[in-house]
């Protein structure tokens, strides 16, 4: 008798965006249309409905014993090392009898370069294939910010793998939020490197609060600066590439393959300025809509998932 497939589980960050919040379900709900007879649900860890814990409950209702929790996020901060680990295990303990493996975050996979790249060239107004100047843009690739090094590092190999082999005069990075440079820092650093063209693209996989801060910091820097010729690019959205690597990933955790970067992980080694960070505890993250009784509190721990 074979083993069934494990049902596949999405994990969210969340969103106040109620527009980014429908975008990640309408998302679930597509993986479930393109994948019948495969149980697909989805959750956030923090911010939006539904909560994971509502997400696992809905598949253990449908007869689901093991899933693979794959988490919608494009680099491996402290959601991804920490919080979805910790709700993954507290279910555990909600579920008996449940069992899961963990897959990785998404980025930087040649796919979604793919994907970014065609954004580029869509703000330089090449939307139907014709060519656009390449070598006279420069891009500035827009990530999420985090307090986790590794994270940000993760947002600069990305801006890396974009820029070779496709012509751009650079690509330079900026956060949007709890790391530096912020938007402004990031343009006035690109001209410094002699750019007269800039495209801000955001690195995120659907609209919501933080893209459309990139978008406005970016507008009022522009309008301030009229000598520099500055457009903004589209998040990635739910393009096939993204709906393709998710079940890349899925599968990956399926078969118990799961790859994990550890290599610059604050919780696993001493980096400098996060030493109190090695090997700390893991605590769940607290959503809203959960019951309120399982602990609350926003310490990441180690990676709950093998290596």
């Amino acid at each position: 008798m074979t083993t069934p497939r494990p049902a596949l589980l999405i994990a969210g960050h969340g969103t106040r965006d109620e527009g980014g919040a429908e975008a990640f379900r309408a998302f679930v709900r597509e993986l479930g249309r393109r994948n019948p007879g495969l149980p697909v649900a989805g959750g956030f860890i923090e911010l939006s409905p539904p909560p994971l814990g509502e997400a696992v409950a809905e598949l253990v209702e449908q007869g689901v014993r093991r899933f693979a929790a794959v988490p919608l996020m494009l680099v491996s901060a402290g959601h991804a090392k920490g919080d979805i680990p910790a709700a993954l295990a507290r279910e555990k303990e909600r579920h008996p009898g449940i069992s899961y493996t963990y897959g990785r975050p998404l980025g930087p996979h040649p796919a979604l370069l793919r994907v970014l790249e065609r954004r580029v060239d869509e703000a330089l107004g090449g939307a139907n294939g014709e060519a656009v100047d390449r070598s006279g843009t420069t891009v500035l690739l827009v990530g999420r910010g985090s307090t986790d090094p590794d994270a940000n590092a993760e947002v600069l190999k990305a801006a890396r793998l974009l820029w070779e082999g496709r012509g751009y005069a650079g690509v330079e990075t900026a956060f949007v939020s709890l790391a530096a440079p912020d938007v402004p820092s990031g343009l006035e650093r690109c001209v410094k490197l002699g750019a007269r063209r800039i495209v801000v693209l955001p690195y995120f996989l659907f609209t919501g609060v933080l893209p459309e801060r990139v978008r406005r910091q970016t507008a009022d820097w522009a309008a301030a600066h009229p000598g520099v010729e500055v457009r903004s690019a589209e998040v990635i959205g739910p393009e096939p590439e993204l709906l393709d690597l998710v079940m890349e990933r899925y599968e990956e955790a399926a078969r118990g393959q799961v790859r994990m970067n550890c290599d610059a992980c604050v919780y696993r080694i001493a980096l400098p300025g996060f030493e109190d960070k090695v090997g700390l505890p893991q605590q769940p993250h607290f959503h809203p809509d959960d019951d309120g009784h399982h602990g609350h509190g926003h310490g990441h721990g180690h990676h709950a998932h093998a290596h």
